[in-house]
């Protein structure tokens, strides 16, 4: 196995390399050049590193990225400040995969696995989640102002809509962890299809820890992954 993962060095990104090294799994990554990886994963024969940034990527670039990689997660997100939520590219997210999945489709030999990490704000239309109105009227507000959530929305809405569940070359899942916590060790989690609380005004903890555990097992574990597969699971730590 050999995953691309983007977003290597976010929050989470970087806990998805760290177990996927952890399970000797070969790693892509790609890596801006202001960016900083650790030297215990710069150093790793596991790893493979491309300079560049994503958003920039042509359709040859995308091709060279994706050619030799069975499984991809994608844990990009916007950086939490002025220009990271209101500046370019303001769908970093949305037109990563669909990039990423337009290559796939037109040059891959066999099929990929890929694994989204969303959030509890984007609801699951297709199975009538039962959110509050109130938690509705929040979310679309914020699909309206907050660029970054209407970003997160739509890579979802393009796997699910788009994509489908009958692609010759594209498997996905997209995980939706609650509101994200920093923990340093793996610690019990529960997943289940839809949000149990509001992910507005009563939200859950999920550390990034967690969320980076679960995706590496739904890559190793074949029956786990058809378990989820074409789904948005929820993953929130287990209240002690």
């Amino acid at each position: 196995m050999k995953v691309l993962v983007l977003g290597a060095t976010g929050a989470t990104g970087r806990l998805v390399v760290k177990q996927l090294l952890d399970s000797k799994v070969n790693v892509k990554t790609v890596v801006r050049k202001e960016s900083r990886l650790s030297s215990e994963v710069i150093n790793n024969e596991l790893v493979e590193m491309v300079t560049g940034n994503i958003s920039e990527f042509d359709l040859n670039k995308n091709l060279e990225l994706i050619n030799d990689c069975d499984s991809v997660v994608c844990c990009l997100g916007h950086n939490i400040s002025f220009k990271g939520l209101f500046g370019r590219p303001r769908m970093l997210v949305s037109d990563s995969i669909k990039n990423i999945c337009n290559v796939i489709e037109r040059g891959h030999k066999k099929k990929v696995k890929l694994i989204l990490m969303s959030t509890t704000g984007n609801m699951d239309r297709r199975i009538n989640e039962n959110y509050s109105i109130k938690d509705k009227v929040v979310v679309s507000l914020l699909k309206l102002i907050l660029p970054p959530h209407k970003d997160n929305i739509e890579a979802a809405t393009y796997l699910a809509d788009v994509i489908g569940e009958n692609n010759s070359k594209i498997d996905w899942i997209a995980v939706r962890p609650d509101a994200l916590i920093n923990e340093e060790n793996v610690s019990e989690y529960e997943i289940i299809q839809s949000p149990k609380r509001s992910p507005v005004f009563n939200a859950g903890k999920t550390s990034r820890i967690n969320v980076a555990h679960f995706m590496v097992e739904i890559l190793k574990n074949d029956e786990l992954w058809s378990e989820w597969k074409f789904r948005m699971p929820v993953i929130y730590n287990k209240e002690l």
